[in-house]
């Protein structure tokens, strides 16, 4: 951390950034008191600023948006002492871990305060390190259902005052109507309210915005809940027969190898769901599908929708061309299209050091293909077939699905090549 006082002229502004709850200027500490104090510019939002009694510094509410305006706030007030007001803990889903990655660490000055999730936790009488957290601030609410299982406590960081209603009625659409539902409004807060009910008999369209939504799932009778292994039941995804089948998609995803934080390319995705699946393993992951038919597109957004990862990144285009302009990734995933010029080329260029491509082939064209790649490259191959029990008049048979040939290729690194 720079000793070099906010304001001093004598290197970069350090911008400090203090936590504050609903019970306002009496809830602060004496550190984050001094914080306001000394200040001569606070920024925060409308209702933020409202909680610090006058006089103080110059005030300056965010923008909307505020992201692409965030720099040039910090640089149009250089030289002054700056002070940043946040909703409790400024680390935990706050304008801290923006502020953190835009100035650098050493840069910023934190006197944090309890967080909703701690202050929820603390009225429900629940253990924080075992309630999942989902942040709806800047996420659809789509992206709750991969936190819902039977038995999970789930603490939703509501982004306004309908957003109680809109997860009450996803668990209800989604099989978990009898959950119970908890609405702590501004807590800490003298006006703090407690709103329960279950999500099927939901009743209040509309609460205060400043909100954490609790939920406790419970799965209806005859609900079935969906792993979080890979290898999601076929009819998991909604399709039109291109569909990675599930035993063949758990193979390819073992190889892909994720690791959170990592992004996948899933060219020639199909019905998305090597992407969604990579997804589903972290919420870190984050995943590009690639699809050139438009309808398959469309159909991708709907299955990352309905699987509980909204934010994957559907590209509707051929490839190679579509790949063009792309963030590298760390794994790339040929399901569809390998056959096609400059596909495999691209996505090994494109293939950041130690990162792994996998491509399946079903035909004796992409087997050649593979073949090819495989003795240019190396790496490995593994030819998966899969039958699957089926009815034969009144006795039961094998069924085999169509083989499926996988090649592995890890990318070297400097040090390897």
């Amino acid at each position: 951390m720079s000793d070099t006082p906010a304001g001093s002229g004598a290197g970069p502004v350090t911008v400090a950034v203090v936590g504050i709850g609903a019970d306002g200027w009496a809830g602060l500490p004496a550190a984050a008191r001094r914080e306001l104090h000394t200040a001569e510019v606070l920024m925060g939002s409308a209702r933020q600023l409202a909680l610090v009694p006058e006089p103080t510094a110059e005030r300056v509410v965010w923008p909307a948006p505020l992201l692409p305006a965030l720099p040039g706030l910090i640089a149009a007030h250089s030289g002054r002492r700056i002070c940043v007001l946040a909703s409790g803990d400024p680390m935990f889903h706050g304008i801290g871990t923006t502020l953190a990655r835009l100035l650098g660490p050493d840069r910023i000055r934190v006197v944090p305060h309890p967080s909703s999730v701690s202050l929820a936790c603390a009225r429900l009488g629940w253990a924080a390190d075992r309630t999942e957290v989902v942040s709806l601030v800047t996420r659809p609410v789509e992206s709750l259902r991969a936190a819902v299982h039977p038995g999970r406590r789930i603490l939703v960081l509501a982004a306004d005052g309908r957003s109680a209603a809109q997860v009450a009625a996803l668990l209800a659409a989604d099989g978990y109507g009898g959950s119970p539902v908890t609405v702590l409004e501004r807590l800490g807060g003298p006006e703090e309210r407690v709103v329960s009910g279950t999500a099927a008999h939901w009743a209040l369209s509309v609460t205060h915005d400043l909100n954490v939504v609790a939920v406790e799932c419970r799965a209806d009778p005859g609900t079935v809940p969906l792993p979080c292994v890979p290898g999601l039941p076929d009819d998991a995804f909604a399709h039109d027969g291109q569909l990675t089948k599930r035993e063949v998609r758990a193979v390819t995803l073992s190889r892909l190898a994720p690791v959170p934080g990592e992004l996948l390319w899933d060219v020639g995705a199909g019905a998305g769901s090597i992407a969604i699946e990579w997804m589903r393993g972290h919420r870190a992951n984050r995943a590009v599908a690639v699809e050139r038919d438009p309808a398959r597109a469309a159909g991708i957004a709907g299955n990352a929708a309905r699987l509980g990862v909204p934010e994957l990144n559907v590209v509707t285009g051929p490839a190679p061309a579509a790949l063009a302009g792309l963030p590298a990734p760390d794994a790339v995933f040929v399901g569809g299209g390998v056959t096609v010029p400059g596909v495999v080329e691209a996505c090994w260029a494109a293939l950041r050091p130690g990162g792994r491509l996998v491509a399946n082939a079903v035909t004796v064209e992409s087997e050649a293909v593979v073949a090819s790649w495989y003795g240019e490259l190396g790496g490995d191959l593994v030819r998966l077939a899969v039958s699957r029990a089926a009815p034969v008049g009144g006795f039961t048979g094998w069924r085999p699905l169509m083989p499926v040939t996988v090649w592995t290729a890890v990318k070297p690194t400097e040090e390897q090549r």
